[in-house]
C-alpha cells in the first residue's frame, strides 16, 4: 500500500482554508459575542454538531421573524379595525389584513379577471405576488366575522411569509461560503423583523436571495429563471441584471450573462403572459399606477413639496427621478469599468437598488427588506450594518407617529411634519452612509472586509478570480493590486464548493 502523504507534503492549494470568524475579525461582532459567552472557538465553527451556522442562523431569524409577530399583537388584538391611529402609536400597521377585503379576496374576486368595487378597479400588484395573496386567501377560513376572516389571513400570509425569511437567511448563509456566519445579520436585522409582514415583499427577497445563490455556484441559468420570478413578484429585482452585464463586459463572460438574461425573460414570460393575455387591464394595473401614482411616504419628493408651495406635477417627479436613475446607473457603469480592480457583484447589486430606493418617488418602510441581503453580501461589516439598520428603525417609527399624528384629529399624537422630514433624511443619510462605504471599498479594496480574508467575489460565480478583458481608465494602464490578507495566504478558486454548513 502506497504511505500517505503527509500534512507537510501536500500543497497549500489543496488544502480547504477555515471559515471566517467574524467574532476573530469585527470588534463589534467580537463585543456582541460576549453576551453568549465570547468568540466561538475552532470546533464550533466547524460545526462539529448538529449546530452548523445554516442551522442556527435559520433557528434565529424564524425566531426573530417571531418577536415581529408579537409587536402586531396590539393590532390583532383590534388596532386594525376599531382604531385608525391606534395601529399607528403602536406601530404594529399591515397591508394585509386591509386588503383581504379592500382588494376582493373575502368576496372570492380573482385578481386581475374581476374588476373590484370603489376607485381600484383592479389589483395593484405584480402577477406573482396577486397568485401569492390569492393562495392565502384559499387558506383562509370562510366563517366567522369579516374581522376574524381578516386575522386568519394576516395569520396564514405570516407563516408563508416566515418561510420566505428562513429561505433569505439560509441563502445569504450559503453564498459566501467561507463567511456563513454573516447570515446572521440578516437573522438578527431589527428593521427586517419590524417590517417582514407589513407587505409582501419577502416573496420577491426570498427569490432574489436564491438567485444570488445560484449565481455564486456558477448556475447562470437557475439564477436567471429565479431571477425573472422574482421580476415577476416586485420589480427591483431586475435592475440587478444591469450591474451584472457591465461586470460580465469587464470579464468577457458573455455567454453566462446570456444565459441567465434569457432564463429570466423566459421565467418573467411563463408567469406574466397567460394574464397579459386574457386580462390586459387587470395586468397592466401595477404598471399604470406605479407611473400615475403621487409623490408619496418616505421619498426626498415628498420632503420637497411638502415644503413648496408650487409642488412638482407628478410628471415632472416621474422624468426626474427616472434622469436621476440613470445617471446613478451610468456612475455604477463607470465605477465597475474604472475600478482598479474589478468589484464584487453584491456590491454593484446593492449600490443599484439602493439607487432606485433613494431616487423613487415612494419609500416605504417593508422596502428595507430589499437591501437587507444585499448589505450583508455587499459589505459584512457589524458597525456598519447596524448604523444603517438604526436609521432604518428610526424611520419606521417615524412614518407611524406621522400617520398617527395625522389621523387623530385635535389631539396631535405623534410626530408632526417637520419631525417627520427628519426621519425620512435619516433613513436617506443612513442609505447614503453605506453607498459611501461600498464604494470606498471599491475603489480601496484592500478595506474590503470579504478581500482582505484573501477571497475574490464569492458571490460571483463564474466572475470569481476571472482575468479582466476590458477595463477603463488607469486600471487599464496598471497591474490589479495585491490583496491584503489576514492570515496565511490560500487558494480559493473556482475549485470550492460552496458548503453553508460548513
Amino acid at each position: 500500500m502506497a504511505p500517505m502523504p503527509s500534512a507537510e507534503s501536500t500543497p497549500a492549494s489543496v488544502h480547504e482554508p477555515d471559515p471566517v470568524r467574524p467574532t476573530h475579525q469585527d470588534p463589534v461582532a467580537a463585543a456582541g459575542s460576549e453576551l453568549i459567552g465570547g468568540p466561538m472557538g475552532r470546533r464550533a465553527l466547524l460545526g462539529a454538531s448538529w449546530w452548523t451556522p445554516v442551522r442556527v442562523i435559520a433557528l434565529v431569524a424564524i425566531g426573530m421573524f417571531v418577536l415581529g409577530l408579537v409587536q402586531k399583537a396590539p393590532c390583532y388584538n383590534g388596532a386594525w379595525f376599531f382604531g385608525a391611529s391606534s395601529q399607528y402609536t403602536h406601530a404594529c400597521y399591515s397591508d394585509i389584513p386591509h386588503l383581504y377585503q379592500g382588494r376582493g379576496f373575502a368576496d372570492g374576486l380573482v385578481p386581475y379577471f374581476e374588476k373590484l368595487p370603489g376607485d381600484m378597479e383592479y389589483l395593484e400588484y405584480p402577477v406573482l405576488t396577486g397568485l401569492f395573496m390569492e393562495a392565502a386567501s384559499w387558506l383562509t377560513p370562510g366563517s366567522g366575522t369579516i374581522q376574524d376572516q381578516e386575522q386568519w389571513y394576516w395569520m396564514v400570509n405570516a407563516g408563508m411569509l416566515m418561510v420566505c425569511a428562513a429561505v433569505i437567511a439560509v441563502c445569504v448563509t450559503r453564498t459566501h461560503a467561507r463567511r456563513p456566519w454573516d447570515g446572521l445579520l440578516v437573522a438578527l436585522a431589527p428593521a427586517f423583523a419590524l417590517t417582514a409582514t407589513i407587505n409582501w415583499d419577502l416573496l420577491a427577497v426570498a427569490l432574489t436571495a436564491a438567485a444570488l445563490l445560484m449565481w455564486s455556484r456558477q448556475r447562470p441559468l437557475a439564477f436567471g429563471v429565479l431571477l425573472g420570478l422574482a421580476t415577476a413578484a416586485k420589480l427591483y429585482p431586475f435592475l440587478i441584471l444591469g450591474p451584472l452585464l457591465v461586470l460580465c463586459w469587464r470579464a468577457g463572460k458573455w455567454r453566462p450573462f446570456g444565459t441567465a438574461l434569457g432564463g429570466a425573460a423566459l421565467a418573467w414570460l411563463v408567469v406574466n403572459l397567460p394574464v397579459m393575455l386574457y386580462a390586459f387591464d387587470g395586468w397592466s394595473k401595477f404598471y399604470t399606477f406605479s407611473q400615475e401614482r403621487g409623490v408619496d411616504f418616505g421619498s426626498l419628493w415628498l420632503i420637497l413639496a411638502q415644503n413648496s408651495d408650487d409642488p412638482l406635477s407628478t410628471e415632472t417627479v416621474n422624468t426626474l427621478a427616472t434622469l436621476l436613475m440613470l445617471l446613478c446607473c451610468g456612475a455604477v457603469a463607470a465605477l465597475t469599468l474604472t475600478a482598479p480592480r474589478r468589484p464584487r457583484f453584491a456590491q454593484l447589486a446593492f449600490l443599484i437598488v439602493a439607487a432606485f430606493i433613494l431616487t423613487n418617488k415612494v419609500y416605504s418602510p417593508q422596502y428595507v427588506l430589499w437591501l437587507v441581503p444585499l448589505a450583508v453580501l455587499a459589505r459584512p461589516k457589524w458597525r456598519d450594518f447596524l448604523i444603517w439598520q438604526a436609521c432604518e428603525v428610526a424611520y419606521f417609527l417615524g412614518i407611524w407617529m406621522y400617520l398617527a399624528y395625522t389621523t387623530s384629529g385635535d389631539a396631535h399624537k405623534g410626530l408632526p411634519t417637520d419631525g417627520y422630514h427628519w426621519a425620512i433624511g435619516l433613513h436617506l443619510l443612513g442609505t447614503l452612509f453605506l453607498c459611501v462605504m461600498i464604494v470606498r471599498d471599491i475603489l480601496m479594496p484592500d478595506r474590503d472586509p470579504v478581500r482582505r480574508t484573501g477571497e475574490d467575489d464569492p458571490s460571483g460565480g463564474v466572475l470569481d478570480g476571472a482575468e479582466d478583458v476590458f477595463v477603463l481608465g488607469p486600471a487599464a494602464r496598471t497591474e490589479p493590486p495585491a490583496t491584503h490578507v489576514e492570515g496565511p495566504q490560500v487558494h480559493w478558486g473556482k475549485s470550492r464548493e460552496p458548503d453553508g454548513s460548513l
